[in-house]
């Protein structure tokens, strides 16, 4: 190095324009289209997105101690009552599955609280068992050839727990819980959070994404128009139209993480939490965000 380079290399860094980040961001959110995938995964189905799930959750199960099993997770549940409660989740989706009016709004808490306490006496085996049984006979439904899945007459929809959703979006809905708590659980227990694999949190991130119109409407927001942005593999750009009205529109942009934003809608992390980067009125993106996660069962 010269000695004009090393002249050069101390001297003190002209300060950036004032608002350039607010400009590379708004670039940025032009640049990307709609419903992109930057970088690209592979596609996958809804069912194996819920099979990659409950694998991952099986795997994790399978590294826990005795103690570990006795652990409190969530809600006052122990890891082996908590993993009762998704074994009735499941067993309340085959219901759904074959079209049991009785499933259709019951609380998804109440509704699997039997199967949660049922876990009391019993050996951990026994409880994993029980839940892998489970999981497999909901992929077995969905995938029984040319199987005639009853719904609740909404053109297809599937009825569980107050929700109803096409059979695909169910499926990622189950793929979306059994992710949430496989964290509860590592929370619990002392092990690092797990992500899901990339094609999987595409769908998921999609979901929440398209479910957010539902989740605004039922807390009365105004209306805006929302530019999404989910950063990392298996994220995407969604354009988000909350309320109907042409009237008061706001025009937003939000970006954040891919996963963060999935703790978010599992209300795991709150919208302080998230960290994201908000283009436009701050106080009603925020809302927005809080919305998000309003679409928690728990």
């Amino acid at each position: 190095m010269s000695t004009t380079d090393r002249d050069r290399a101390n001297l003190p860094m002209d300060p950036l324009p004032i608002a350039l980040r607010e400009r590379v961001m708004a670039a940025s959110l032009l640049a990307r289209g709609v419903g992109e995938t930057v970088p690209a995964v592979p596609a996958i189905s809804a069912d194996e997105a819920f099979e990659r799930a409950a694998d991952a959750f099986y795997r994790l199960l399978g590294t826990l101690s005795e103690q570990g099993w006795k652990t409190a997770a969530l809600r006052g549940l122990d890891v082996q009552e908590l993993v009762g409660h998704l074994t009735g989740v499941e067993h309340d989706t085959h219901r759904a599955l074959a079209g049991d009016p009785a499933v259709a709004d019951a609380e998804h808490v109440e509704s699997t609280q039997g199967s949660a306490v049922r876990q009391a006496g019993r050996s951990p085996a026994e409880t994993l068992d029980e839940w892998r049984r489970a999981a497999d006979h909901t992929l077995e439904l969905v995938r029984a050839p040319g199987g005639d899945l009853a719904a609740d007459g909404c053109a297809g929809r599937i009825a569980v727990h107050g929700i109803r959703l096409p059979l695909d979006d169910l499926l990622v809905v189950r793929a979306f819980e059994l992710w949430v708590h496989d964290n509860d659980i590592r929370r619990a227990v002392g092990l690092p959070p797990s992500v899901p694999d990339p094609p999987v949190l595409r769908l998921m991130s999609d979901l929440a994404a398209r479910m957010l119109p539902y989740a605004a409407a039922r807390m009365g927001l105004p209306p805006a128009d929302v530019r999404l942005v989910l950063t990392g593999t298996g994220g995407g750009t969604w354009d988000v139209a909350i309320g109907e009205e042409t009237a008061g529109r706001e025009s937003l942009a939000i970006v954040a993480d891919a996963v963060g934003f999935c703790r978010l809608a599992a209300n795991r992390v709150t919208p302080a939490e998230l960290g994201s980067h908000i283009t436009g009125d701050e106080g009603r993106a925020v809302s927005v965000l809080a919305a998000a996660t309003t679409l928690a069962l728990d």
